[in-house]
């Protein structure tokens, strides 16, 4: 228990801050970790021992994977000196010392129970000792020799137990000034390993740390180094970690006191399977038990006694023992910041230690092997891919009542929950018809793919014999991401297989019994010509953030789904294109020469056919001089028998004495029967409204004169303008490509309903002979020809 005059030494203010410090010299544990007979242990891991007894703990297992870390409760923050002191290793990093205490103070105040195992110490006694020894020399120096030699000063080795001593209190008053931002109280905690030895001592540290987390204090704990011996090896207690350094003592009194989860913070960004730094060193994002022998270790780091190797020791025990664990980098600006955060909120930072290993691959496996099937899969002849894919297709009707009735389980769980919007739910449903359409576009992909990869676009011949060519190559590895619609499962992976591209599919959970059927006839088909590599579906429970962050990886990703999803990945998108369109805000202008026959039907198919779909109207814009007149009654008429909710522009509702609810928004995507009215001059107040207000998805008019529709079609800057035409027609189905990724309302690359060409891009081959540049120079024997070969024309389809 905790002393009393430790107790009345100081208190805070605040009613939750019962105590401010707390240093104590000798520490307790648990009587069950009672020292044993010493054993070296038969299994070994780069020469260094580790613990086989298993640690029975009341608490549970420790989580398997990395979303779950939001569950922690108790959780250890161990700084290394890496992280703690600055890169001279003389004072502190204050800066990002002060970030981490506040990421520790979030935590905290969100009801979790923080503790900091911290370095640094030494580093901070040493700045003080320089400072009172360089004061002291240029004292003495001044009254002998004047000042013009006190830059010549040196500055004596410091004893590293001398400066622990000088630096405690500092960095514990630190620690102490930060923490009170934040309304939140610390207590000091100091040990040595041979205070793990007394039987009482360890019962008594237990005790205080779990006061102090009942009274929402922060233990703050460090290695006594004032007094502490060295360390010694190999010593380890049978199924107990001797205390050498900061990191046996993080995993130490995470495991005797039940902690959820660790969190080592280095000068790297996690654990290799080679040193960092070296041509081949990958970051190794989850880590087994029994993969040791597949890291090579490097040179420890510029502070600190432990390194990576006492690291991933003291990770393995405490895992072993109950405690989740990850090592992530501390120091790095950009992300040092969140780090702490990150890793609670379960994104994929550092390496995260897990006993359960999954039956399949990982994601980023998965990637490789869509990488290496992808290049497999754009060697092969054009007739072969097309077969590939007219083999989807009949699988797609081959297993029609197979599909069909695991949709209907997704649908009858999606029922249940009720978490789907009605246009979600419809988005999700599949029927025979669809099935149908399905296998329809997948026979014209076929059909269109026949001179697709390999095309040759341009020819020039550079000079003589010297030709150069440029042709069409696959983009590499595509990452879609689709919400509800399992017929996008098939639908891309055969543009995929057309463009000669790698793909992963991350579908969402609700068609999860859909995408699994039409998946593995994916397989099926793809085993035609040996390429079942080429298309994954990532079915672990990685976030579509950390998805976004393979950028070595994935070339591009392609949303599908709601404007959120799209949203977000594109801000979560690291180094990779995202190509798709964020919102679906599409517009109709009917013009004072418009049919009536002609309004009403097209008005009714683009707003009332699929309100969810991003191509559907969102806003209704009508020429001024058509209120108050048949055609516009016969528009609202139609409008009201189709349940659509009306919202007034604001130019509208000035011409109404009691109009719909005036609009919030005129940038607003609905996605159900709901629209909005606004009032235009003419065709080019329109075209100014699209451009201030819509999204560049799908505009239309509705006009019987030619060269109003002609204008509006050449002015407005939007990836599809229609004429007498529903805004439903902006599909790549209905454009004839088959089918689509998605559409672009990018200005780059593609742009519209994205189909084959889409997916490709291009290279450039040379070929000469024995061609050099500085034949080409002023005084070179060739001079450059820059003409143009007739380009061989394309297969028709």
């Amino acid at each position: 228990m905790l002393c009393r005059a430790a107790l009345s030494a100081r208190r805070c203010t605040n009613a939750r801050c019962l105590l401010s410090r707390v240093q104590i010299t000798a520490a307790s544990c648990h009587p069950k970790f009672a020292p044993a007979v010493h054993r070296q242990s038969s299994r070994h891991w780069s020469n260094v021992p580790y613990m086989t007894v298993p640690l029975i703990r009341s608490h549970g297992k420790p989580f398997t994977h990395r979303s779950e870390l939001k569950h922690a409760k108790r959780i250890v923050v161990k700084l290394g000196s890496a992280v703690v002191t600055r890169g001279d290793e003389c004072g502190l990093a204050l800066g990002r010392l002060a970030s981490i205490v506040e990421q520790v103070s979030v935590l905290q105040n969100q009801g979790r129970e923080m503790m900091i195992v911290t370095s640094g110490a030494v580093a901070f006694g040493k700045q003080r000792l320089r400072h009172e020894i360089l004061l002291s020399q240029s004292v003495r120096q001044a009254l002998h020799s004047g000042q013009n030699q006190l830059k010549d000063m040196q500055v004596p080795v410091l004893e590293a137990r001398a400066c622990a001593a000088a630096g405690q209190s500092g960095l514990m008053a630190l620690y102490e000034a930060m923490f009170t931002q934040y309304s939140i109280c610390a207590a000091q905690i100091l040990v040595t390993n041979l205070d793990f030895h007394d039987e009482q001592k360890r019962r008594n540290l237990n005790g205080t740390l779990h006061e102090l987390l009942r009274m929402n204090i922060v233990p703050i704990i460090n290695t006594n180094d004032a007094v502490v011996p060295p360390p010694e090896p190999n010593s380890d207690l049978q199924g107990v970690i001797s205390i050498k350094d900061n990191d046996s003592l993080a995993a130490r009194l995470a495991v005797e006191m039940k902690a959820d989860l660790i969190i080592v913070l280095s000068d790297v960004e996690g654990l290799f399977d080679s040193p960092p730094g070296s041509d081949d060193a990958k970051l190794i994002d989850i880590f087994y038990p029994g993969d040791q022998q597949s890291v090579t270790f490097g040179n420890k780091s510029r502070v600190g006694m432990g390194g990576m190797e006492a690291k991933v020791k003291a990770a393995l025990w405490a895992l072993q023992g109950g405690t989740s664990v990850v090592i992530a980098n501390g120091t790095h600006p950009k992300i040092s910041g969140h780090v702490i955060a990150d890793i609670v909120d379960g994104k994929k930072v550092g390496t995260f230690f897990s006993e359960v290993k999954p039956a399949g691959p990982t994601v980023e496996q998965q990637a490789e092997m869509a990488r290496a099937g992808g290049r497999s899969l754009a060697t092969l002849q054009p007739e072969q891919r097309a077969e590939v894919i007219n083999r989807l297709a009949d699988l797609l009707t081959d297993n029609r009542d197979e599909i069909l009735t695991a949709n209907k389980k997704d649908m009858e769980e999606a029922e249940d929950k009720g978490r789907l919007a009605p246009p979600l739910l419809k988005r999700l449903s599949l029927s025979t018809a669809k099935l149908n359409s399905l296998a329809i576009g997948l026979r014209q992909i076929a059909a269109s793919s026949q001179d697709s990869v390999g095309h040759v676009i341009r020819r020039t011949r550079i000079a003589n014999d010297l030709e150069l060519e440029q042709v069409t190559v696959p983009i590499g590895v595509l990452l879609v991401i689709f919400e509800s619609r399992p017929d996008c499962l098939p639908q891309v992976s055969a543009l995929a297989i057309a463009s000669g591209n790698g793909l992963l599919l991350k579908g969402g959970k609700e068609a999860s019994n859909s995408n699994q059927t039409l998946y593995r006839l994916t397989q099926e088909a793809l085993s035609l010509h040996g390429v079942k590599d080429a298309i994954q579906l990532v079915n672990t429970r990685e976030e579509v953030e950390d998805l976004c962050r393979l950028n070595k990886l994935i070339d591009l990703i392609i949303p599908r789904g709601s404007s959120q999803l799209v949203r977000d990945i594109q801000k979560a998108a690291k180094g990779i294109p995202v190509m798709g369109h964020s919102e679906g805000i599409c517009h109709v202008y009917v013009d004072i020469e418009a049919s009536v026959e002609k309004v009403t039907r097209i008005l009714r198919d683009s707003k009332c056919e699929y309100p969810a779909a991003c191509n559907a109207m969102e806003t209704l814009l009508i020429h001024r001089d058509i209120l108050r007149t048949p055609l516009f009654d016969q528009i609202i008429d139609m409008l009201r028998v189709e349940q659509v909710k009306i919202h007034a522009g604001p130019k509208f509702a000035s011409y109404l004495t009691f109009s719909p609810s005036e609009v919030k928004s005129l940038r607003t995507e609905y996605g159900d029967l709901e629209c909005c009215i606004e009032v235009v001059d003419g065709v080019e107040d329109a075209i100014e409204h699209i451009h201030k207000y819509g999204s560049s998805h799908t505009d239309a008019i509705v006009t019987e004169n030619e060269s109003t529709a002609e204008y509006f079609l050449q002015h407005v800057d939007s990836a599809c303008v229609f004429w007498n035409a529903s805004t439903r027609f902006s599909d790549g189905y209905r454009f004839g490509l088959g089918a689509e990724v998605g559409i672009s309302t990018a200005r780059i690359h593609a742009r519209g309903p994205v189909g084959i060409e889409g997916l490709l891009t291009t290279k450039w081959l040379l070929r000469g002979e024995n061609h050099v540049v500085s034949d080409f120079s002023e005084h070179g024997s060739m001079k450059y020809l820059h003409e143009n070969i007739p380009v061989p024309q394309r297969t028709a389809s």
